[in-house]
């Protein structure tokens, strides 16, 4: 037991190299990280500050005179709670569809004696690689009475070819031991997937919605083609109203603010930009834990 305890306490000793190394490769990712947040965080502040001082200052974080008038204007000039309900909705509805129709898509393909998994990938490869195009997509949306509605923006994107073949590679990356002693135990196919496939794919179900819930809530081309009805509008949609409406608004038409000063163009743009990214990515912190976490460490033994 002595020597099991020594052999826990010996640390490894770095050469003066590695350290080096170390140093440079924390210096890089710092210098990534910061390049990616200030950008935002300028953003951020700029949207509560004033034209003067979006005028004279290049760059800031915190603004010296705080004003609100960025977001009065967006939420007095269109339904921002509207669009915000839209694209909750869109996006909550898409998400979920998409992952059930992917998962169900990718979990039989993973299985070598499942017949004709081949020729279906080939399938799925191909359209990867080859579209229809916007107009006859259109034409198609049209002819089947999907026009202005929101399943011309979630039924083509039921399954993602690129999202269904990772989530493909992770069925196939679980052990098969897993499955054998589900059979053993009395699971069924269906309980063997529900019950053990499932729970253990927590970390690619995660990483998925989230790339199928981004899609979705920034979804914005392919609403402004789709879709007519202001009602329907997403929040990408009214935002750029709101972005249009701002450039032709003159200060004798924004008396009504208060004296932090009419909004100007950017810090409207910027406010929008903030209405649109924040809602989203209050959702990371939830699923975040997924990315890293190794569900897989202690499934099997022996």
């Amino acid at each position: 037991m002595a020597v099991l305890h020594k052999k826990k306490d010996i640390k490894i000793r770095k050469s003066p190299g590695d350290r080096i190394v170390d140093v440079m490769i924390y210096t890089m990712l710092g210098l990534v990280a910061v390049s990616a947040i200030l950008p935002f965080l300028y953003i951020l502040g700029g949207s509560f500050a004033t034209n003067k001082e979006l005028t004279e200052k290049a760059f800031f974080i915190i603004p010296e005179v705080w004003s609100l008038n960025a977001y009065k204007y967006a939420v007095r000039t269109a339904n921002i709670l509207r669009g915000l309900k839209n694209s909750i909705i869109l996006t909550v509805l898409g998400t979920a569809l998409c992952m059930v129709f992917t998962i169900l898509f990718a979990y039989p393909l993973s299985k070598p004696h499942f017949r004709g998994r081949n020729l279906i990938m080939n399938m799925v490869i191909i359209t990867m690689l080859f579209g229809g195009g916007m107009i006859p997509s259109y034409i198609v949306y049209c002819a089947y009475g999907l026009y202005d509605t929101y399943w011309a923006l979630i039924l083509p994107a039921l399954i993602s070819p690129f999202n269904m073949i990772i989530i493909k590679k992770f069925f196939q990356e679980l052990p098969g031991e897993l499955e054998d002693a589900a059979y053993v135990d009395g699971c069924g196919d269906t309980g063997t997937f529900v019950k053990i496939m499932l729970p253990l794919s927590k970390p690619v179900i995660a990483s998925i919605s989230l790339f199928y819930g981004v899609g979705f809530w920034n979804d914005y081309f392919n609403s402004m083609i789709y879709l007519k009805t202001a009602e329907k509008f997403p929040i990408q949609i009214q935002l750029r109203s709101i972005i249009q409406l701002t450039s032709q608004v003159s200060e004798i038409a924004m008396d009504y603010y208060d004296t932090g000063g009419a909004p100007p163009d950017k810090a409207v743009k910027m406010a929008c930009t903030v209405i649109a990214t924040v809602p989203i990515l209050m959702v990371y912190p939830f699923i975040q834990k997924y990315f890293t976490k190794g569900v897989m460490v202690g499934a099997v033994k022996g």
